[in-house]
C-alpha cells in the first residue's frame, strides 16, 4: 500500500517512520522546507521525501495519505485528494492502528497543554508506563514505532480531530468550547463545535467522558453524540450532576468515578481558569486507575506549563509574565482574570476571526494600557481604541517591551496575552514568548 505524508515535521516524520516499519510504500512531501534533524531521521529510515513543493504525480497515487494539521483541507493538492476520494488521516488516527495501548485525550479551546500536562504529571508519579504525545512530546506515531507505551495522555487540536474516524479515546476530556480558529471553519462557530466533539467518537461502555458543565455548547451538545460512556460532568460549585465541584467550605471533591477530596489551598495553579483544570485531570486520573493520594500529591506539586501564566521575571519594579500560548480570546480574558495588580496588556498577531467584545469590561477594569504587537494593528485599533486607554503600536518584540517600560508603573504587571497566533511575526508562539523573557533577563542583568 502507498502511503504519502504531507508535511515533515514532528507528526508527518514519526507517521512516516512508523508506516515504513509496517511495510507501506512511503513518500513525504513538504511545501516548505524540511528542518535537518527530519531529514537525518526520514533518510535513516530510507525514506524518499521532497521540500520546496509538491510533484502531483507522486501524491494523488498514494492510497492514504497522512496530513499534518495544520495544512486546511481547501489547499489545492488537498482539496483534489478529497474530491478523487483519497482517505485523508492524521497522524494520531493512523498510530492508533497499531497500539493497543491506553488513549486519555485532551481538547478544549482552553487548557489544554496545562492539563495535558498535568495529566501526565500525575500518571507518571503513580508509576505508569505513559507516554505524552499530541501537541506536546513526541508524536504517537514515533512513539508508537519505536518507543511504545501502555498508557498515552494526548492533547488534541481540533485540526487533528477533523482527520479522526475509526480513533478510541478510552478517557476523553473536553475542556471547554469558545470561537477559536473560526477562519478555518469558515466563520461558522457550528464547524468548529463539530469538531471539538469528535472527541467523543467511538466511546464504549467502560470509558469516559470529562466535561464542563458550565459550557455554552457542551452540555446543549451531548443529545447529539449518544454514549455508553461514563459521563463526568465537572463545575464551578455543587451542581446537579456534577462529578467535581468546588464546595462551599474550600474543598475540589470528586464524586466519580470514586470519591476524592482536597483542600483547594493545596493546589499548585492559581487561578479559577486552573481550578477548573484540576478538577478534569482529577477525573481523568481517577478514571485510570491512579490512586487518590498520588493524585493529591500530583495536584499540589505541578510545576505548571512554560509560555502559559509563566512567570518572565521582575525589573525596574514591573512583574512580567508570559503568557504567549493565549492565542484565543477566552484564554486572555482568564490570564487577565487572575491578575492582582495593574495591568499593561501586550495584544495582537495573526487574528483568527477573534470578537474582542467579550473581554473589553475586563481590559477596561484590570488593564492601566495597552501595546499591539503585530504586523497589522488595524483590527486591535478598531475595537481597543475605544476604550480611552494608553496605547502603543509596536511591530517588534524588542519595541514592544520597550513601550511597556515606557507605560508601566512600579508595581503592575506586564502581561503578554495575545489573543492571536503568532506567525505574522515569529515561528511560533514559542518564540514570542522566548524572545519576551529574554528581553526580560536582560533588564534584569542591566540591574543586577
Amino acid at each position: 500500500m502507498r502511503l504519502v505524508v504531507l508535511g515533515a515535521a514532528e507528526s508527518g516524520v514519526g507517521a512516516a517512520i512508523l508506516a515504513r516499519r509496517e511495510g507501506y510504500d512511503v513518500f513525504v512531501s513538504d511545501m516548505g522546507t524540511i528542518k535537518p534533524r527530519y531529514k537525518a531521521l526520514l533518510d535513516s529510515h530510507s525514506i524518499p521525501w521532497e521540500e520546496g513543493g509538491h510533484t502531483p504525480e507522486l501524491l494523488l497515487s498514494a492510497d492514504e495519505v497522512v496530513k499534518s494539521p495544520g495544512i486546511p483541507p481547501t489547499a489545492p493538492l488537498v482539496a483534489q485528494l478529497i474530491h478523487q476520494g483519497t482517505p485523508i488521516l492524521s497522524e494520531i488516527e493512523f498510530a492508533a492502528r497499531y497500539t493497543d495501548a491506553r488513549m486519555i485525550c485532551i481538547t478544549g479551546s482552553n487548557g489544554k497543554t496545562t492539563t495535558t500536562s498535568l495529566i501526565h504529571h500525575i500518571c507518571r508519579k503513580a508509576g505508569m508506563d505513559v507516554g505524552l504525545a499530541g501537541n506536546i512530546g513526541h508524536s504517537l506515531a514515533l512513539q508508537v514505532a519505536e518507543t511504545p507505551h501502555a498508557n498515552y495522555v494526548i492533547e488534541l487540536s481540533s485540526f487533528q480531530l477533523d482527520n479522526m474516524y475509526d480513533f478510541r479515546a478510552h478517557i476523553a476530556v473536553l475542556l471547554n468550547i469558545t470561537p477559536d480558529h473560526l477562519d478555518r471553519y469558515d466563520y461558522r462557530m457550528q464547524g468548529y463545535v463539530d469538531s471539538k466533539m469528535r472527541i467523543t467518537r467511538n466511546q464504549q461502555r467502560g470509558d469516559t467522558f470529562v466535561y464542563w458543565l458550565g459550557d455554552d455548547y457542551i452540555p446543549a451538545e451531548l443529545p447529539a453524540h449518544p454514549s455508553e460512556a461514563l459521563r463526568c460532568g465537572f463545575s464551578d460549585a455543587l451542581t446537579d450532576g456534577a462529578a467535581a465541584y468546588a464546595s462551599a467550605d474550600g474543598l475540589l471533591v470528586v464524586t466519580a468515578p470514586v470519591h476524592f477530596e482536597m483542600p483547594l489551598s493545596r493546589l499548585s495553579l492559581p487561578g479559577r481558569h486552573n481550578l477548573r483544570n484540576c478538577m478534569a485531570a482529577a477525573i481523568a486520573c481517577l478514571a485510570a486507575g491512579v490512586s487518590p493520594d498520588v493524585v493529591r500529591q500530583g495536584l499540589s506539586d505541578f510545576p505548571g506549563v512554560e509560555h502559559r501564566l509563566e512567570k518572565a521575571g521582575d525589573a525596574r519594579g514591573i512583574h512580567f509574565v508570559n503568557d504567549s500560548k493565549a492565542t484565543n480570546v477566552d484564554a486572555c480574558y482568564c490570564a487577565l482574570d487572575s491578575m492582582t495588580t495593574p495591568v499593561v496588556l501586550i495584544v495582537g498577531g495573526k487574528d483568527k476571526g477573534n470578537d474582542y467584545t467579550q473581554i473589553m469590561p475586563l481590559v477596561r477594569q484590570k488593564c492601566r494600557a495597552i501595546v499591539y504587537l503585530g504586523a497589522d494593528n488595524t483590527k486591535l485599533h478598531d475595537n481597543f481604541d475605544a476604550l480611552s486607554l494608553p496605547t502603543a503600536d509596536t511591530h517588534s518584540m524588542a519595541d514592544c517591551v520597550k513601550a511597556c517600560l515606557s507605560l508601566a508603573h512600579k508595581g503592575d504587571t506586564v502581561l503578554l496575552s495575545p489573543c492571536c497566533a503568532s506567525f505574522d511575526l515569529f515561528k511560533n508562539m514559542e518564540d514570542r514568548g522566548e524572545q519576551f523573557k529574554a528581553l526580560v533577563r536582560s533588564l534584569e542583568a542591566q540591574e543586577a
